[in-house]
């Protein structure tokens, strides 16, 4: 009785902690089910609540204490990867097939046994469960083992074609992470600086190069070249360091955190810390860390420069810096999945440093080359202060429609192509036609945001005829037509809806930049266009970074937009041809040909 008494008292107390914790007990979890259709086949699943999974190898459909009857296939619902392991979030469905002996015939019982594991979001894994159902089989409906084996019989047997399954491919952002688990530490340090290296000539670190420059400049009169590399090997370092940090903490808990920091008002704020550094580039006043914080910072006056660059490199990595790639993204899987904090972010920090050389470079040629105090030395000035207001109006492109961003590179520009004397008589030739171009180019941004068509690279090429092809019924464009998702069910939906046809997921959002270069650059190529139309294109918009898109996001292994994964037409995941990154057209042809 004392044994009965505390094991009944154990399963209140687990009821009770469930409960108070907010957890879902198991039959409100899991609802497992039964039936036939009219064809007596078994139809079985699970309806599972929200934010609750199911693994995959742990769900089954079996017969028991059947003879005579048993399972000729099992059609069973694709799986999704989930931090690792084969699992289903939405209520997975199973068809089984049945098949008798030719002994058997009329209505006849049959046990199916449902077994199933799951947990939930929230952290908790419940016990393995099963459930057994009783059915009535119309046996007349079956087909015999005789009748299979003369169908096998009365046909040849194809030969089995050998190939590599999808579960065996492994995708670049997998194979990187596995160079990280199978190399030595040294040999994975310099594989990454390699990384970073090829990373630092991606668009992604382009907006660095104004700050690093305008930086030194802006340090005036006295700067040697030994302290312009000092300053910016402290950019860089300030800039590696925060990037690992970022790295780690989305490697151990998957979360995106440059994402978070695209809040509007974080990157209003890093906007106005853009413009204000252009106004001091101008002479309007000096921008310096006020007296007293310079005197605790450092009992050296001249070495207070260094804090500003550290605070503008360290901001500059989180707010500015490189967009996910596949190097990155291999880091982040080693992380989570081994939670290798220390090798993850060894390879992570070399990897920054190896983005981190070019900018080393422009920032020593800035003060090597910087001209004597004079005219052209303000002219200096003012180039690095119009560079800064860019990269304030290419920040706010994240969140500001883009005919509004393209309308404030246009004024930038006709106001810096007047300045410099775009109509003026006097002056060195060589700047007067440089700013007459300017003043065109400008113009020509003007112009395509007035005719509804704004564009960077081809401000008229509203003008242009555009790319038809017309026949007698219609008249067909290459425009590429995207049904957006954001949630997992959304998606699903989707999947399932064009089972049979090769599939196209792209993950995107308003404020990455790459994703926009890609959708210029290679989406826009005819040769990627005709490619596309052999599938169904789906883009996963993870603007919001709310709960929805994270759980979208992770169920996919994606750290970070830009991605793209393809489906081939049995719904498998094509690994080894998944993008990370932007990729030319060329490349992406490369892997979207299967």
């Amino acid at each position: 009785m004392k044994i009965l008494s505390k094991l009944i008292a154990f399963v209140l107390l687990s009821i009770f902690s469930l409960h108070a914790a907010g957890f879902l007990m198991p039959d409100e979890a899991f609802k497992p089910y039964a039936k036939l259709n009219d064809k007596s086949q078994i139809i079985a699943g699970v309806k599972i609540a929200d934010e609750i999974y199911l693994y995959k190898e742990k769900l089954k459909v079996t017969l028991v204490e059947t003879p005579g009857i048993s399972i000729e296939k099992v059609d069973a619902p694709k799986a999704v990867d989930h931090m690792g392991d084969a699992v289903y979030l939405k209520s997975p469905e199973f068809i089984v097939t049945l098949k008798k002996d030719a002994s058997i015939s009329g209505v006849k019982d049959v046990k199916v046994k449902v077994e199933y594991q799951g947990c939930s979001e929230q952290g908790l894994c419940y016990e393995p469960s099963e459930k057994i159902f009783t059915l009535a089989v119309d046996t007349s409906k079956l087909d015999t083992n005789l009748a299979k084996l003369n169908a096998l019989v009365s046909k040849p047997v194809a030969k089995k074609i050998s190939q590599t399954t999808p579960e065996a491919e492994k995708s670049q952002t997998d194979m990187i992470a596995d160079t990280i688990k199978s190399s030595s530490f040294f040999v994975v340090l310099a594989t990454f600086f390699v990384f970073g290296l090829l990373l630092s000539l991606t668009p992604c670190v382009f907006p660095m190069i104004p700050i690093i420059s305008g930086l030194i400049i802006s340090q005036g009169e006295g700067l040697t070249t030994k302290k312009a590399f000092v300053l910016s090997l402290v950019y860089v370092l300030a800039m590696a360091v925060a990037y690992t940090i970022a790295g780690i903490l989305a490697g151990l808990f998957g979360a995106n955190l440059q994402a978070a920091l695209q809040n509007p008002w974080v990157v209003y704020s890093f906007a106005a810390i853009f413009v204000a550094l252009a106004a001091s580039m101008f002479g309007y006043y000096e921008l310096k860390l006020p007296d007293a914080i310079v005197s605790r910072v450092s009992q050296n006056p001249k070495r207070s420069g260094f804090m500003g660059v550290a605070i503008m490199g360290f901001l500059s990595a989180l707010i500015v810096g490189p967009c996910v790639a596949a190097p990155l993204a291999g880091a982040l899987v080693y992380i989570g999945q081994t939670g290798d904090a220390l090798l993850g972010g060894a390879a992570l920090f070399t990897m920054s440093l190896g983005m981190g050389v070019p900018l080393i470079l422009v920032g020593v040629s800035a003060g090597k080359f910087m001209p004597k105090p004079g005219a052209w030395m303000t002219l200096v000035n003012e180039v690095f202060g119009v560079l800064m207001l860019g990269v304030a109006v290419w920040m706010l492109e994240k969140i500001l429609p883009y005919s509004v961003t393209i309308l404030m590179y246009a004024m930038l520009g006709l106001g810096f192509s007047l300045h410099l004397g775009a109509f003026s008589s006097v002056g060195h030739s060589f700047k007067r036609a440089l700013s007459t171009i300017l003043f065109i180019y400008s113009t020509a941004l003007f112009i395509s945001v007035l005719a509804g068509a704004p564009s960077m690279t081809e401000p008229l090429g509203f003008l242009k005829a555009k790319n038809v092809v017309v026949n007698s019924q219609a008249t067909q464009t290459n425009e590429l037509h995207f049904t957006k998702v954001t949630s997992l069910d959304e998606l699903n939906a989707l999947l399932e809806k064009n089972r049979g046809k090769k599939i196209l997921l792209d993950f995107s959002a308003a404020w990455c930049t790459a994703c926009k270069e890609l959708e210029e650059v290679t989406f826009s190529d005819p040769r990627v266009q005709k490619r596309m139309q052999e599938f169904v294109l789906i883009r996963a918009d993870v603007t919001d970074n709310g709960p929805k898109e994270k759980a979208l996001s992770k169920a996919y292994g994606v750290f970070g937009p830009p991605a793209i994964i393809f489906f081939d037409k049995d719904g498998n995941i094509m690994k080894s041809k998944t993008i990370i990154g932007f990729v030319e057209p060329d490349e992406f042809l490369k892997h979207s040909d299967f």
